[in-house]
């Protein structure tokens, strides 16, 4: 006989979490890529009734194929067909039949607190089920290309090797976020489904790439001098910590210590708000960069190159 427990008798944490695994777990992949050093485990989810799936870009790196495995025994041979470093999203296209696909929520609107449910294959169990809360939001995240990863979820749904590529569910059992590291105990990251990486994915799945503008400044959020906070309107700008040599920035003359106060007409305060400008169109067009510098605003004119994926 079975054991399995009333959904009248369970509280109401247990049944929000039940209902999420039941409808989304069988839209989960059990995903092994193959690459030249062997054999790489990850996770994934359907995207599209086509068959379009969703995983992470570190995931599949070096493999152009995948066994993708459902927990209803469905089996299938998938392909790569477009990956993106810079946000660590890649999508794959199944050559048979997949179950339905996932329901894509708005990560934008998270609240801290907030219960989701992280569903993978972690360490090679396949369809597990874990829960926990947002426990922050607007976190970056190194990736293995020495890119940085910005707006990320910070969730303590406990997060193991295998769960890179699953899905970061809210209470709805809508899908709000792709899992894609495990930056310490308790500490599990997320990339956001949001209106940016909706664009994102639709590129991969249409174009297989996403080509994106590059500047090479980094740098943090820093108070402006009052006078200066004054005659803007607002507080911040953009600490310039470094600048990369021979990039666009170096060549326009931008320096470590310049304070960053807007790019093309537009106020920026974070490498974000920056990374949001470099999209395709801004590729080869020059931009005006204003800067405070020793004690006044200077303009310098910028010609962003396009980013490698490497």
């Amino acid at each position: 006989m079975g054991t399995e427990q009333p959904d009248d008798l369970l509280d109401a944490y247990s049944t929000a979490v039940v209902r999420v695994a039941r409808s989304v777990l069988p839209s989960v992949a059990s995903l092994v890529v193959r690459t030249e050093r062997g054999p790489a485990a990850g996770s994934a989810s359907v995207l599209t009734p086509d068959g379009f799936l969703l995983t992470s870009a570190h995931v599949v790196a070096g493999g152009d194929t995948a066994e993708a495995s459902f927990t209803d025994g469905t089996e299938v041979t998938a392909d790569v067909v477009g990956r993106d470093p810079l946000s660590d999203l890649a999508v794959l296209r199944a050559r048979g039949g997949v179950p339905p696909p996932v329901v894509l929520g708005d990560a934008s609107a998270l609240q801290v607190g907030q219960l989701v449910v992280a569903l993978g294959n972690p360490l090679g169990l396949a369809g597990s089920v874990t829960a926990g809360i947002v426990s922050a939001l607007g976190r970056s995240l190194p990736t293995r290309a020495g890119r940085v990863v910005d707006e990320v979820i910070q969730t303590d749904a406990a997060l193991n090797p295998g769960n890179s590529g699953g899905v970061l569910a809210d209470s709805s059992g809508r899908m709000v976020g792709v899992n894609t590291a495990v930056a310490g105990i308790g500490v599990g990251l997320a990339v956001p489904i949001n209106d940016t990486t909706r664009g994102l994915i639709t590129t991969l799945m249409t174009e297989g790439r996403v080509r994106r503008a590059w500047l090479g400044i980094v740098g943090s959020q820093a108070p402006l001098p009052p006078a200066l906070a004054q005659k803007l309107g607002r507080r911040t700008g953009l600490h310039v910590s470094d600048v990369v040599g021979g990039s666009p920035a170096a060549v326009a003359g931008l320096r470590r210590g310049d304070v960053v106060v807007a790019v093309d007409g537009r106020t920026v305060a974070s490498t974000t708000q920056i990374q949001r400008l470099m999209v395709e169109g801004a590729i080869g067009r020059r931009m005006e960069v204003t800067v405070w510098r020793n004690g006044a605003l200077v303009d310098v004119l910028a010609l962003p190159r396009e980013l490698s994926d490497t």
